[in-house]
């Protein structure tokens, strides 16, 4: 399940690895213990004397099983078996010792060749010792619980759909390795520093899906989305042929709010992003983006792009504090709302409700991988756990 998040639906192989984890299924469905959910360590000898439940391939198997149902690979029905599944792994190897957690029943390992080591025997494979906390048992327990913790939370945004403009933010360069062009900057795909990868994954684990908007905003290109998403549209420096909001696109976009649809407006400091026709949709919900650029970051001193969240609890009920660095500040009037402001008084975040929608509007992309994936920024900054309140927000009611 893991290597499928690699393969692209066009390529030949994703095919084949879905066949394997469809056909695996109803297998560990069948050996699984009716009483404790686990799996014994040789399948298909459950009534041999000796045999026993084993940790580290019953959580493989119920983290295989849960993100395959989650996921679509695998019938929803697989969650049950993976539900069962952890129930057992957590009575059955979970223990507290000294204070601490720990997991035990993990085989130290298992093989073929030697002679007479490792010859595939029953008697080999109950021959190697258990051992605890072994790190092959206790990391795939630990992508099992973390599935776990998106099952139970991913029904927000189940049915919905979650657009990412690629019109109006439409940067293409040559790939490394190919030569071809491709779009990059602000995308669903694109996991190094630049896109919004990780906060696309955030939304899926709600229950959501993601998709990529390619073209103009019409009302049927709008009508399947329950967010959309318009991130840092181009300035000519970025895009020698930039699509510029137009006032059939801000009517569009201003109407599909009213029905019911939730907007992201993430704009940028004045000198990096197309601000005069992005104000032009902005204004329909009271919002305009400065030419007032705040929050100008030098070198490592995290400190000067400090956002405090806490006024802002509508939004984000659980982040304390953000990193947002060099963005335009923003003004408002009804019906927008100021959310998150500095110090200063100077409006960081703003919502709005207009109709049976709503509207989030920052003035930077802020939540793309380079500052939600914890390798860059101090943890006190909360950007991985605001970009969670987002997406409740826009996906809740």
């Amino acid at each position: 399940v893991d290597v499928l998040d690699y393969l692209p639906a066009g390529n030949p192989h994703r095919a084949e690895l879905l066949k394997d984890i469809q056909r695996l299924a109803p297998v560990l469905a069948k050996y699984q213990n009716a009483q404790t959910g686990t799996w014994s360590l040789v399948m298909g000898q459950e009534g041999r004397k000796g045999n026993y439940a084993e940790a580290s391939g019953s959580s493989m198997f119920v983290y295989a099983l849960a993100k395959g149902a989650r996921l679509g690979y695998l019938d929803k029905k697989y969650a049950t078996v993976a539900k069962k599944g952890y129930d057992g792994l957590v009575k059955s190897f979970v223990a507290t010792e000294d204070g601490a957690l720990a997991f035990n029943g993990t085989v130290s390992v298992g093989g073929l060749g030697g002679s007479p080591y490792r010859d595939g025997s029953y008697e080999y494979y109950l021959s190697e010792p258990l051992r605890k906390n072994d790190l092959k048992g206790v990391g795939p327990f630990i992508l099992a619980s973390v599935e776990m913790e998106i099952a139970a939370e991913n029904a927000v945004g189940q049915g919905k759909t979650v657009g990412l403009d690629y019109y109006f933010n439409h940067e293409v360069r040559k790939n490394a390795f190919t030569g071809q062009p491709e779009q990059w900057h602000y995308t669903w795909e694109e996991r190094t520093h630049g896109g919004f990868w990780l906060w696309g994954n955030q939304l899926r684990e709600l229950g959501a899906k993601t998709v990529a908007v390619p073209g103009a905003p019409t009302a049927a290109a709008l009508k399947p989305l329950s967010v959309y998403v318009i991130v840092d549209p181009d300035t000519k420096k970025e895009n020698p042929s930039p699509n510029y909001i137009q006032p059939a696109d801000s009517k569009a976009i201003t109407d599909w709010v009213k029905a019911g649809g939730s907007l992201v407006l993430l704009a940028n400091d004045t000198a990096n992003c197309e601000i005069r026709h992005f104000n032009e949709l902005a204004k329909n919900f009271g919002v305009q983006f400065t030419d007032k650029s705040i929050n100008m970051v030098q070198g490592s001193q995290f400190e000067q792009g400090r956002v405090d969240l806490t006024g802002g609890k509508t939004v984000f009920p659980r982040a304390k504090t953000a990193y947002v660095k060099e963005l335009a500040v923003l003004s408002t009037q009804a019906p927008a709302q100021p959310l998150v402001r500095n110090a200063a008084g100077q409006n960081i975040m703003a919502t709005a409700t207009l109709g049976k929608g709503k509207v989030f509007v920052l003035g930077d992309p802020w939540l793309y991988n380079e500052y939600t994936d914890g390798r860059k920024i101090p943890a006190v900054y909360e950007n991985f756990q605001a970009g969670k309140d987002l997406g409740n927000w826009l996906l809740g009611k």
